[in-house]
């Protein structure tokens, strides 16, 4: 697996670091995918074993489906921007094409 920095998102590595010495007792965010794509409320359970609560601001309200729908869409641009690169042509086009079929 290559470590290229699209992939590496070295101000969440810090704070996982921060988290783990237990240096940080609040995480405030705008929204939870700001934090993570996916997996926030067990990083939520992780981080309140070493003390650290996490405040979302902004609460949308999800359907099951628009969650789906949201979380296959991040799926395909990761694996886009991995293959054809972020800032390819063929990467926006892949995207779209997926968002306007499920979208």
């Amino acid at each position: 697996m290559s470590s290229s920095p699209s992939c590496i998102r070295l101000g969440f590595l810090k704070l996982l670091e921060m988290v783990s010495e237990r240096k940080v007792s609040k995480i405030i965010v705008a929204y939870e995918d700001r934090l993570t794509r996916f997996g926030f409320e067990t990083l939520r359970k992780l981080f309140l074993t070493f003390g650290t609560e996490i405040e979302v601001i902004n609460h949308e309200e999800k359907t099951p489906q628009k969650e789906l729908v949201k979380d296959l869409i991040t799926i395909v641009s990761h694996f886009a921007g991995k293959l054809y690169g972020m800032r390819s042509h063929k990467y926006k086009e892949v995207v779209e094409g997926v968002k306007k079929l499920i979208g």
